[in-house]
Parts: C-alpha cells; sequence; structure tokens
C-alpha cells in the first residue's frame, strides 16, 4: 500500500468494504452470458447478472458515483463473454447515451467499458438526436415513442461479430431503437451484450 492508498483508500462499490473497487463476493454476482428473450429486439440478448443487489450497486456506481476503476472490471467481464456471444473477430457499439448524461458522468461510461476490452474493436457510431429525454419513469410505451427516429448512426463499425453493449436492459427500446438504426444504415447487429438485466426473471423474459 502506497502513500495514496492511505489518503484514498479503496472501497467496493457494491458493498463498501475497503480494499479494491469490486470486491471478490460482489464479482460474484456476475455470471457467465445468460440468453434472455426481449420481443422486439432482434438478435440474441445475453446479460451477465439480475439487475439487483450488489450488480445493481456496481453498474450505479461506475454509472452515476465516478467509480471509474470499475471499467477494468466490467471490461474484463465483457472480454470473457464475447466468447460465448459469437466468434472473433468481434466489434462492440457501446449503447448511446444522452449528450447531457455523459457530460454529467465524465465522459460516455459504455464507451469506457468497450475501450477497456482489449479483444475487440470499437466502433462508437451511435448518438441520439435532438428530443431524446430522459428514460427514468417511462414505461415501455413511453420510451419506445421517446427513442422513435432519435437513434442516429455516424460511420460504420469494421467487419466482425458485431456486440451492441449495455449496461441494463428494462424493456429493450433503446437495444431496439439502436438495431433498428444500425440495420437502416446497413449493419447488421449479431447479438446484444449488457452487464445486467431489470427484466422479470420468471421464463428469463
Amino acid at each position: 500500500m502506497n502513500g495514496l492508498d492511505l489518503l484514498l483508500p479503496a472501497y467496493c462499490s457494491g458493498c463498501g468494504a475497503r480494499g479494491a473497487a469490486c470486491c471478490v463476493s460482489c464479482l460474484d454476482g456476475f455470471g457467465p452470458p445468460e440468453r434472455i428473450q426481449v420481443p422486439g429486439v432482434g438478435p440474441p440478448v445475453w446479460t451477465l447478472a439480475a439487475y439487483d443487489g450488489a450488480a445493481r450497486e456496481l453498474v450505479l456506481g461506475f454509472k452515476e458515483r465516478g467509480a471509474r476503476a470499475l471499467s477494468a472490471w466490467f471490461g474484463a467481464m465483457v472480454a470473457a463473454a464475447l466468447v460465448v456471444v459469437g466468434p472473433r473477430p468481434w466489434t462492440l457499439i457501446p449503447a448511446p447515451s444522452r449528450r447531457t448524461a455523459a457530460r454529467a458522468r465524465g465522459g460516455d461510461h459504455m464507451l469506457r467499458i468497450a475501450e477497456a476490452v482489449h479483444l475487440a474493436a470499437v466502433a462508437p457510431v451511435l448518438g441520439f438526436g435532438a428530443g431524446v429525454a430522459d428514460s427514468v419513469g417511462l414505461n415501455a410505451t413511453g420510451r419506445r415513442a421517446n427513442l422513435a427516429g432519435r437513434v442516429e448512426v455516424h460511420g460504420r463499425p469494421p467487419p466482425g461479430t458485431t456486440v451492441l453493449l449495455d449496461d441494463v436492459i428494462t424493456t429493450g427500446a433503446t437495444a431496439a431503437a439502436s438495431v433498428r438504426a444500425l440495420r437502416k444504415a446497413g449493419v447488421r447487429t449479431h447479438a446484444v451484450l449488457v452487464l445486467t438485466s431489470a427484466r422479470p426473471a420468471t421464463g428469463h423474459a
């Protein structure tokens, strides 16, 4: 431990235990990719954990509370999952974020994770057009309406297994709108990979 560690000790963003940005116990909340059913998305959707407990706290810690050290942990999880999701070479497309939200977080959080996956190319080609509101509090219909026609594609990813990467899936509205926008731009999305799923566990739906 160096002097900086004494001044700024690391705490697990999942449970608050001192010692590392993510403790072994909280890391166990994530497992191998599990395929889930998300109507309307199209390509297979894979998740690494349910959006609750320590997994939820880790995602929120990284996304909203500035725990940037978790990008390496999440990057390693994604790298291991890609072997199951599809064959090499892989291209990760980070899900889009609202510009104001990205600025408040100090940058695009999903791009940061994607760049920590050293086994894959990264193509940050998705963005939101004008008029997209914060989706918090919106139901499935409201989320779809919020994104309708407002996901934009800027550029083309390199060839390979194209994987849309996001932190959490709820209604699937963002994934569906992103896949649809990519398809219109002539880009096939082979899979969607999310860190966590907030969808009901019954029947993996």
